[in-house]
């Protein structure tokens, strides 16, 4: 049986220790928190959507950062202090503009191959994650971004993804609890919605069932490939621990860069800051009052998931900060007035503020697949759609695992 490392227990980790362990690998996993899913896929939107994989590497986007700049409450923001990171992150993300109609496609067919996995592990493992199968609706109020969502869907049609275009009373319609007016939107019933960390801490313990190892707690100190695999030094409950694996998948998230670099490879992500409130609808005129159909509001970057009867998600905004995880209110407060403005009877008394680090690469698509020595693998970089694209990815990094095994062994 081969041994692989697994470095990370979010949702790309998690879910690629489970496409190794069903296909028979022994899988030992590494995480620095006490459990699973504890940093970026702890509290993100909640949604599965392939009618959001537009990349972001477009001009437009590079207008909006320079004109929000010094706008703190702006959806995205960007801290103009200079670092090399972020100088040739930025380079790169330009250099992948023309690449932006193939890499949407890409990607929106991706996530749409993701569905059929996440939900068949679902399944095999009994998961209950609030997941509710209504649907996204895109919503926009302004002119200008309901034409560029035209323009988008075309490449999303070209992907195989079906979206509609509907008008302002269809989306009163769809979502009747909606108190805003609209000019109209774009619908995609087969995208859906669930609770990214109750799917992760699940599938983590289908996970052990099935003998895959979990070390939390564990602060990786040292990776090394020794010729014949790759050695791993841990610290573990103050003891400090190594061991010999027959392989490795980097699924660190934004801590990947540095791993990588360990192992002779460049993997250029840069932490792009989230935010996201869980509104605690503790009364039934709130619960009454709140969407149970997901919104996605493009021109202000906001996301919604109900998440069973008593909570709401809503998320979104982008910070290129580095690696700063303080929950400024200046960026919560937007999301909060999003609520009240588009939902207005629902009480936002008891929000719970959360903000994660996205591992972005330039070209917004994840790196998945071998590096460049024999036994390393990666499954990272997903951006704003690690759990729309995960179980997809896993599968991939999970497929050239066996080829490189099969190789090995001829």
């Amino acid at each position: 049986m081969t041994h692989i490392a697994v470095i990370g227990a979010g949702i790309t980790g998690i879910t690629t220790a489970y496409a190794l362990a069903r296909r028979g690998y022994d899988v030992s996993v590494f995480d620095r928190n006490r459990y699973a899913a504890m940093e970026t896929s702890f509290a993100n939107g909640g949604q599965l959507s392939a009618s959001n994989a537009e990349v972001w590497t477009r001009w437009g986007t590079v207008m909006k950062g320079m004109k929000w700049m010094f706008n703190r409450d702006a959806p995205l923001l960007v801290n103009p202090k200079p670092s090399w990171h972020k100088l040739s992150w930025m380079a790169e993300f330009v250099g992948n503009i023309p690449d932006y109609e193939a890499n949407t496609i890409a990607t929106a067919k991706l996530a749409i191959e993701a569905r059929k996995h996440l939900l068949e592990f679902a399944k095999e493992v009994d998961v209950d994650f609030d997941m509710e199968q209504r649907g996204i609706l895109h919503v926009y109020k302004k002119q200008s971004e309901f034409d560029h969502a035209r323009r988008v869907n075309v490449l999303l049609e070209k992907a195989g993804l079906e979206r509609r275009e509907v008008g302002p009373d269809e989306v009163q319609k769809l979502e009747p609890a909606l108190q805003t007016d609209t000019l109209g939107g774009f619908y995609t019933e087969s995208d859906f919605t669930g609770d990214i960390h109750s799917y992760s801490r699940k599938l983590s313990q289908g996970c052990e069932k099935m003998g895959v190892s979990f070390h939390y707690k564990s602060m990786v100190s040292h990776i090394e490939h020794t010729g014949d695999g790759v050695r791993v030094d841990w610290k573990e409950d103050n003891d400090k621990q190594t061991a010999q694996f027959d392989g490795i998948v980097v699924c660190a998230g934004v801590a990947s860069k540095a791993i990588a670099s360990q192992l002779g490879d460049r993997v250029n992500i840069y932490p792009v800051k989230g935010y996201s409130i869980t509104v605690n609808l503790d009364d039934e005129a709130s619960q009454k009052a709140a969407p149970w159909m997901s919104l996605l509001d493009d021109e202000a970057k906001v996301v919604t998931s109900r998440l069973g009867n008593n909570r709401l998600r809503i998320a979104g905004t982008a910070e290129f900060n580095g690696y700063n995880l303080d929950i400024r209110d200046d960026r919560i407060k937007p999301l909060r007035d999003w609520c009240e403005t588009f939902f207005p009877t629902v009480s936002t008394e008891h929000c719970v503020p959360w903000a994660g680090l996205r591992p972005m690469l330039p070209s917004m698509m994840p790196r998945v697949g071998p590096g460049s020595k024999p036994g390393v693998f990666y499954n990272t970089g997903h951006g704003h759609l690690g759990w729309t694209l995960s179980a997809a990815t896993a599968q991939g990094v999970a497929d050239s695992v066996d080829l490189y095994r099969t190789r090995n062994a001829a």
